[in-house]
């Protein structure tokens, strides 16, 4: 006995429904995939450039003089320079 010819229609649109859906519904899971791994690598670069300010400002700290107001003047023009201390100071580093 055949199946009559509204069950194959009712199959036949149920199986094509379900692929049209199946394909909708991997796109739509595909572009939040997407979405999220470029989310990621954008904070990955965030990241990356916060570190690497982080890094070149405790390089530029550890290159500047440690020198307090009361410390050595380097400035040959400044009345309070003192070549004594300027060269004691040179002699520690």
């Amino acid at each position: 006995m055949s199946p009559s010819p509204i069950v194959n229609v009712v199959r036949y649109s149920a199986l094509v429904a379900g692929i049209g859906y199946g394909i909708v519904h991997r796109r739509t899971l595909q572009t939040q995939y997407d979405e999220k791994i470029q989310q990621k690598a954008v904070k990955h670069q965030e990241d990356l450039i916060k570190q690497a300010k982080e890094k070149y400002a405790a390089l530029q700290q550890a290159k500047k003089p440690i020198l307090k107001s009361d410390d050595v003047v380097f400035n040959p023009d400044d009345p309070n320079f003192d070549i004594e201390k300027v060269i004691a100071y040179l002699e520690k580093l």
